[in-house]
């Protein structure tokens, strides 16, 4: 799949014409990122990984925000040792001028969300790791040609690259976020992926780090993916008491074949480690956290008193000092509802020191039963009212007779 305009889902498309890309040049380093939300709020940084770009995080910039979250995605910069990318990716924040964050990182952006967490404590309040690891020496083992790697022809990169990914027949949901990435992944340079794979390649793990257990979230999918399980378990086994959002399916990409999962786990983390969300200074966003639902019909009389009512509002109440930018697509009220609901179920499942799972199938089964159970009673009613139909009808067949006898 070749990565254009056309091809491209309509979501990605309305997110590019509302979320500006940043790119600055710091140092050596040329930065490319997405920073969406309140600017009061500590920024959930979303670190790709070695097939990423900061654009495959649209999903969750566009529903975190809308929540009055602070979501930064960045692209990985060419760093050709993690000591390299540690004081690059300081000098970043230091850049755009933020302090304390909270890091989501797949694959090798997890792996480097550790390494900063662990060289630079004090910056890193949480972290939420996904599918990744904490040592790459199988990675490096497996790649006898790192030495030469930045010698390398782009082609026979990326398809190293994409060698990792599936390519079986999948669920629609997964196959698009494969084809999504896929696009990305021809976005890339030699340089860039070059640079990648020698992080994977380089031969390092993670140690200890200062931040506590209960400030990090396991999120990993039950399906395949291009991480070996024993690495996962590893990371288990290295924070036993970490928060675990495990979820059934999402192959390699679940913040994009999953969203709504993703968003919930990355949510009710947010809320766990004490980031307040801020929906008060989204221009445009209802204040009762509720969107304008698409299924109820159009009032014109409604929608003109509304239109008056806020009017006199606005001119009474000056505008909130600190804001984020242009609002994103207003979301239903039955969304924020179902998100409200789930949340709460989520905590209380967390409080009980449980794996996180959104109750998403529950409903799903239980409509299910209920649908069983009316078809059963309809097949018993058909059946009753067959029979007497048919005694009926041979007793008129009978006395039918009879009279033709007579």
């Amino acid at each position: 799949m070749k990565g254009g305009v056309l091809s491209a889902p309509g979501d990605y498309i309305y997110f590019k014409s509302q979320v500006p890309l940043h790119k600055i040049p710091i140092g050596s380093k040329q930065w490319r990122y997405y920073d969406f939300g309140p600017k009061v709020v500590p920024p959930l940084i979303c670190l790709p990984g070695i097939a990423g770009t900061a654009d495959v995080y649209y999903k969750q910039i566009m529903s975190l925000s809308m929540k009055g979250y602070r979501v930064i995605s960045v692209d990985i910069p060419r760093a050709w040792n993690n000591h390299e990318w540690i004081q690059a990716f300081e000098k970043f924040l230091d850049a755009i001028d933020v302090h304390h964050i909270h890091l989501y990182g797949t694959a090798l952006g997890g792996f480097l969300a550790q390494l900063f967490a662990q060289h630079r404590p004090r910056r890193v309040r949480s972290l939420v790791l996904s599918n990744t690891f904490v040592e790459t020496t199988s990675f490096s083992a497996s790649m006898p040609w790192a030495p030469i790697v930045g010698w390398a022809p782009a082609f026979i990169l990326k398809r190293h690259v994409l060698s990792g990914i599936r390519d079986s027949p999948q669920e629609p949901f997964i196959a698009d976020s494969v084809d999504f990435v896929v696009s990305q992944v021809e976005t890339l340079s030699r340089e860039d992926l070059a640079s990648r794979l020698t992080l994977t390649a380089d031969a390092a793990s993670v140690g200890p780090l200062l931040l506590p257990d209960s400030s990090i979230t396991l999120m990993d999918t039950n399906d395949y993916c291009a991480t070996p399980q024993s690495l996962k378990d590893q990371v288990c086994e290295r924070y036993p008491g970490a928060r675990r959002a495990y979820l059934k399916s999402g192959g390699d990409f679940p913040f994009l074949s999953r969203p709504d999962e993703v968003n919930l786990h990355l949510q009710l983390h947010l809320r766990r480690v004490g980031v307040e969300a801020r929906p008060d200074l989204i221009p445009g966003a209802p204040k009762d956290g509720s969107g304008g639902s698409s299924n109820e019909p159009n009032n014109g009389r409604k929608a003109a008193d509304d239109s008056s009512e806020n009017d006199k509002r606005d001119s009474e109440t000056p505008p909130p000092a600190e804001s984020a930018e242009p609002p994103l697509a207003p979301e239903a009220t039955g969304s924020h509802d179902l998100d409200n609901q789930l949340l709460k179920m989520a905590k209380l499942s967390d409080d009980t020191g449980e794996s996180v799972t959104p109750p998403l199938e529950n409903s799903f089964f239980r409509d299910k039963q209920n649908l069983l159970v009316s078809r059963a009673l309809l097949n018993v009613t058909c059946e009753f009212f067959i029979l007497n139909m048919l005694s009926l009808y041979l007793g008129n067949c009978t006395l039918t007779g009879n009279v033709a006898a007579m």
